[in-house]
């Protein structure tokens, strides 16, 4: 028998979709799981920074990170290659240029 897990405030449209806050849809639950390990954030810190989250919704994100770790893992690794990969792409500022041509 399998059990449906339910996540108050977390909603997950479809499979291929991040899974966000229903109150806040443009907050995905990755976006509050890198606040909490890149910075080590509580649920309490994370409110206090992002005053629109609210300590239910930062709760039900972790629980969901912890039940879906790769899921979410995953999902941020992604993210963070595109941004490397932007980064990459973009030209250097003029004062970067000058900083290189100097040593």
């Amino acid at each position: 028998m399998t059990t449906k897990v339910i996540y108050p405030h977390i909603e997950k449209t479809s499979a291929d979709e991040p899974a966000r806050l229903q109150r806040l849809p443009r907050v995905r639950v990755a976006q509050i799981v890198m606040d909490c390990l890149a910075y080590g954030w509580s649920v309490e810190e994370m409110c206090r920074q992002h005053p629109d989250l609210i300590p239910s919704e930062a709760h039900a994100a972790m629980g969901y990170y912890f039940d879906h770790q790769e899921d979410i893992d995953s999902e941020i690794r992604a993210e963070w290659e595109q941004a490397k990969q932007a980064k990459a792409q973009s030209p250097r500022s003029p004062f970067y240029v000058r900083m290189q041509a100097k040593g």
